[in-house]
Formats: C-alpha cells, sequence, structure tokens
C-alpha cells in the first residue's frame, strides 16, 4: 500500500506540472536511452549507470516496454535489433516472426479479418534479446529482465496516452475476453484515468520464468504450453514444435553512404534498409539544400525516390531464405540510372514505373528505441505486434499480447492493385517464411562513430518517417529534436499520392505539387525516437517525439 500511495503520488505531481519544452534535445554524456515509455526509459538508463552496456540497456528496455506501452511493447512479437558496437562490424539480430509450419500461400484469400488465431506468426523477441545478449551482453539476462518483473507485478503510472489507448481498446474489443480481464479496470467497471496504476499479475508471472529459465521458458517450458493450449483454443496454426524450432538471426548489417555519412541498416526481410538506402543514393544526386527544405522541389523528389523504393521492394523482397534479392538495388550505379528517370518537372505515374507487374482493376502498430552507453556502443531497435494490441488475444493466464503479423505476408497471391494491395510472389506466405517487414532501425556513422540513432512505427510509412530525419539532419542541418519535430511525408508507389504531416510548411506544398502532377493528402506518420552524437563534443543529445508520448534521458 505505501507504494502504491507513493506512486499515486508522484503521479499527480507528474499531472500537475507544467508540460517541459520539447524545443531542445536532452543532453548526456555517458550514456542516453529515448523510448516511446518513461518508465521503460528510466529502466534502461538505470542499467546503464549499473554498468551495462547498449545492448544490456536494450534488452531490458525491450523487456519494460512489453509491460509499460501494451500496444506494441511485447514478447509475443518480433523486431530487428541494429547493433554498432565501438570497435567491429555492425550487425543486426533479424527476430522477425515466421509462418507456422501448417501455412499455406493461399489461406488467407477468403478470409477479411486479422484478429484471429490463423493470423498470429511464430513469436521471436525473446530469442532474438536473447541472442543480442548472448553475443554482447554484459549483465546477467536475469538482472536484464527484473525490472520489467516488477513493473508488472507492482504496477506503473497509466499516463494519459496509455488511458486513452486501453479505453478504445476495451470499448471495440469485447468479443476477447482474456484481453477484458487482463487489461480492464475493476473488471471493466471502470475506466482508466491518467495517474491509475496498472498491474499486471499473469504477465509478472511469465516475466519471472523468463528471467530464471531463459529463452526456453518461452519457447519449449510452461509459457510454450500456454501459448500451444491458446492456439488450439482457436483454431490457431502454432505447434510446440513450431515454437521449439524458431531461431533468431544474426545478420550482416547493410552498408551504404550519404554525403561522407555512413549508414547502417536492417537487411531483408526488413525491406527497410535496402528502400532506405536506394532512396539516399537517389537524393544523393540533388542539392536538397540547395533547393531548401520546404521547397515544392525539395517534396517532389524525395517522393520520386520514395515511389522507385516502394516499387523495388514490391518487385523483388522478400525473406532472402526463400527468395533471392537482386544486390544492385543499393547501388550508387543504380540509383544513378534511376534518378536519371527523374522529371525535375512532372511526377512519374506510379504505375509506369512498373510495367512488368500486373495491375489489378480498380475495384500498425510498432515501436522504435535509442540507445547509446559511454563507451560508444549503439543500438536501434524496432520491434512490433503489427498492429495496435496485435491480434488483441491475451494467452489465457500468461498475461501477454500476441501478433497478427501474418497480415504481412502477400495475403492475395497474383493481385496487386492501385490501392496499395500487393500481391507480389517474393512475399507470398509459406512455412517458416519470415514475412517483409518494413522496420528501418538505422545507424548514420561518421569515421566509425556513431552519429544518428534512429528509426519509427508506422507500417510502409516507417521508411519514409527514417528519410525524412536522415535528411533534415544531413541535409538541413537541423538539430535532432528539430529533425524529429519536423513535419513529414511519405509516398508508398501504390496509392499514387504523397501524405503530408499537416502544418502550415506542408499545407503551402500541396498546390504547387498538384500543378507538377502528384496527388496530396495529410495523414499521420509514426514517432521516431532519435539520438544524435556531437561529433566535436561527443555529447548524446536525445530527442523523444512529441507525436506521441516518451523520454529522452541521459546522465
Amino acid at each position: 500500500m505505501k507504494l502504491r500511495s507513493l506512486m499515486s503520488l508522484v503521479a499527480c505531481l507528474i499531472l500537475a506540472s507544467p508540460a517541459l519544452s520539447a524545443e531542445a534535445p536532452v543532453v548526456g554524456k555517458n550514456g542516453m536511452v529515448v523510448s516511446v515509455s518513461p518508465p521503460a526509459t528510466d529502466v534502461g538508463v538505470a542499467i546503464l549507470k549499473q554498468g551495462g552496456n547498449a545492448v544490456d540497456a536494450a534488452v531490458a528496455t525491450a523487456f519494460a516496454l512489453a509491460v509499460t506501452y501494451p500496444a506494441a511493447g511485447n514478447i509475443g512479437g518480433g523486431g530487428f535489433m541494429l547493433v554498432h558496437p565501438r570497435d567491429g562490424q555492425s550487425a543486426v539480430f533479424d527476430y522477425r516472426e515466421t509462418a507456422p509450419a501448417a501455412a499455406a500461400a493461399d489461406m488467407f484469400v477468403k478470409q477479411k479479418t486479422t484478429y484471429a488465431h490463423n493470423v498470429v506468426g511464430v513469436p521471436g523477441t525473446v530469442r532474438g534479446l536473447a541472442l543480442a545478449h548472448r553475443k554482447h551482453g554484459k549483465l546477467p539476462w536475469k538482472k536484464l529482465v527484473e525490472p520489467a518483473v516488477r513493473l508488472a507485478a507492482e504496477g506503473f503510472i497509466v499516463d494519459p496516452w496509455t488511458a486513452r489507448s486501453l479505453n478504445e481498446l476495451l470499448a471495440k474489443s469485447k468479443e476477447f475476453t482474456e484481453l477484458q480481464r487482463v487489461f480492464g479496470k475493476n473488471a471493466g467497471t471502470e475506466v482508466w484515468k491518467p495517474g491509475d496504476i496498472l498491474v499486471q499479475p499473469d504477465l509478472a508471472k511469465t516475466l519471472r520464468l523468463i528471467a530464471d529459465g531463459g529463452p526456453d521458458a518461452f519457447y519449449t517450458g510452461a509459457v510454450a504450453d500456454q501459448i500451444v493450449r491458446e492456439m488450439k483454443s482457436g483454431n490457431g496454426l502454432i505447434t510446440s514444435k513450431d515454437l521449439q524450432s524458431y531461431e533468431a538471426r544474426e545478420r550482416v548489417a547493410l552498408h551504404g553512404t550519404y554525403r561522407g555519412f555512413d549508414v547502417y541498416a536492417p537487411p531483408p526481410p526488413s525491406s527497410g534498409g535496402t528502400c532506405l538506402i536506394q532512396m539516399l543514393n537517389i537524393l544523393e544526386q540533388f542539392d536538397l539544400k540547395k533547393e531548401g527544405r520546404w521547397s515544392p522541389r525539395t517534396a517532389h523528389l524525395m517522393a520520386e525516390a520514395m515511389k522507385r523504393g516502394f516499387c523495388d521492394r514490391a518487385r523483388h523482397m522478400g525473406d532472402p531464405d526463400f527468395t533471392k534479392i537482386p544486390t544492385h538495388l543499393t547501388t550508387k550505379d543504380y540509383a544513378l540510372e534511376l534518378s536519371r528517370g527523374i522529371n525535375l518537372e512532372r511526377a512519374t505515374p506510379s504505375e509506369k514505373l512498373a510495367s512488368d507487374i500486373p495491375l489489378a482493376p480498380e475495384g500498425d502498430n510498432t515501436t522504435h528505441f535509442s540507445v547509446i552507453d559511454k563507451d560508444g556502443m549503439a543500438v536501434s531497435n524496432t520491434y512490433t505486434l503489427e498492429h495496435s494490441y496485435g491480434s488483441k488475444i491475451v494467452v489465457r493466464g500468461a498475461g501477454f499480447l500476441l501478433n497478427n503479423e501474418m497480415s504481412d505476408f502477400n495475403w492475395r497471391p497474383g493481385v496487386t492493385d492501385h490501392k496499395g494491395g500487393i500481391g507480389t510472389p517474393p512475399n507470398v506466405i509459406a512455412p517458416g517464411k519470415r514475412m517483409l517487414s518494413s522496420q528501418t532501425p538505422t545507424i548514420i556513422a561518421k569515421n566509425g562513430k556513431p552519429f544518428l540513432i534512429t528509426g519509427s512505427p508506422g507500417s510502409r510509412t516507417i521508411i519514409n518517417t527514417v528519410l525524412c530525419v536522415v535528411v533534415n539532419v544531413i541535409d538541413f542541418n537541423m538539430d535532432v529534436q528539430a529533425a524529429v519535430d519536423a513535419p513529414r511525408q511519405h509516398h508508398q508507389w501504390f496509392p499514387d499520392e504523397i501524405k503530408f504531416d499537416r502544418t502550415a510548411e506542408t499545407e503551402k506544398l500541396v498546390g504547387p505539387l498538384k500543378q507538377l502532377g502528384h496527388r496530396a493528402a495529410f495523414a499521420k506518420q509514426g514517432d521516431a525516437h532519435s539520438i544524435w552524437i556531437d561529433p566535436k563534443t561527443g555529447t548524446y543529445n536525445g530527442a523523444a517525439d512529441k507525436r506521441i508520448i516518451g523520454k529522452a534521458a541521459g546522465y
């Protein structure tokens, strides 16, 4: 009771305090963590202060987010962790979910809902975090999971965003009884309010098993048994064998360059790194700084680069274990060829970019965090449940949400349409296959040292959010907070339109872009919690994204 009373008092003080200005980044010298959840950020910084490195802090932050940010933080989903060691080669830990052995290419052709047991992919998060820890971690595994155990068992303060998000979820998801039981306030008789305490005893037990038994507790032990029982209860596909056979992969990071900076990003099955490097290579052919950040010409060039990257995404990208992906996509020569096809005075219709892809006639929730330690090791991590709160299926008695990541496969083989539906072969469902991802955890380096750590949620908008942040910092010399706060744009080939954050700057662009042949609309993009490292002083500058909650903290 004393703890609860203290936490309630803290909540009142927080809610009564004036909003802090986000005009300047948070500065630190020995370490920095930026995530969507203040309690999870605090966990990561505490691990750094206890002598943990960036990977230790990332693992602890990821587990904490599974408690404090249930919309996307997870142990029932998957993602990608990019690690840039102080010395050595950047590596990507691919813990993307896989299709169960019983999955089939055409299994969803007639299915409309993505909130079902058969849409759950084999989770990868716990194996992925364990692999990264085994390769790079310093502190004991148990020490990294225990803060999340405590947050689940003792509770955490519900912030305004989480209160609103939970209330909307519960109101629209009455049929998910375990979801209602786990996340409903007082058995669903009350709504969540800022300052309330959310306690998750079932999740605490699950996390305790993982802390004590390592990843095997999740994939072969008691938690695995609970997952299999849940699958059987709803005609899901995941079996004990699917869980036992799941492996996270360590992959070499993709490497590109942009205006003298090194760019590191994830390889397939993430499309993010390939698309980002290709787009930057195209934009490198043009002097964006001369054009100005909010000029129609800059917006036009960025849109043309985006649509070409997304066209190649549809044409070529998938799980490299199942699909041969061309190596030329990230080369400077190929980007030069693509850039020569850009008309500076006219938009290229998306349909003309892919005459080889048959087009049918007309008829997400992720989270990213960034970490750097006192020695300069950097981590950029993006992971997801796919939709907000994933499948909405909570494993009975285990307290955690399962993903609905199978929706990221191409559900209708052969059907690619003008509305954005993709049916090309590389990302068609197959047993054991990793579904294509847009996750783009990115580290920009200069002379081998981290310069910018960034990434974002937002489904296909992820890649273009990262592109905008990188361009803002490198081409337009924005400080990291300004770069994160600035309005963004998105083009994903189809539908053939540019989407902007609505601001005074972007509203002025709509008319001139229409004259160039573009269609323009307004829509929100994801949050990009980022860190910039001052190359002169070595100081860490953290920027939490104001589009949502979040916290940057350093020491």
